[in-house]
């Protein structure tokens, strides 16, 4: 995707996100109330709302994930963990745990565009 699409995407204000009450989730079928949904047009529009939601949730997700593992890893912390040890927490490879970590002090540092 092109930085340029990424920008625009943030910049759509994301459906809000509901959570659904406990019922209602221990039916597979069930959706934050999609399938009761008839009329394809509102379908479309309240499934691309959350898709939208979602990714934004992604997206902000890992950037507090970078952010955490960038101070984990901080050389100034006496019980710093290496990127072998976050990368077993997050369920990551030791690679993406170093760009993850590397990424985490760009956004601390404010040097990350939008």
């Amino acid at each position: 995707m092109a930085e340029t699409d990424r920008n625009e995407q943030r910049r759509i204000k994301p459906a809000q996100l509901l959570f659904e009450p406990a019922g209602a989730t221990a039916d597979p079928e069930h959706f934050f109330d999609l399938e009761s949904i008839e009329d394809p047009r509102e379908l479309l529009g309240r499934a691309t709302e959350l898709t939208v939601a979602f990714r934004a949730a992604t997206d902000r997700a890992v950037e507090f994930q970078a952010v955490a593992a960038a101070q984990l890893a901080d050389p100034r912390r006496f019980d710093r963990l290496t990127p072998a040890d976050i990368a077993e927490r997050a369920e990551w490879t030791e690679d993406y745990a170093v760009k993850m970590i590397e990424f985490g002090r760009d956004l601390l540092r404010g040097t990350v565009e939008d």
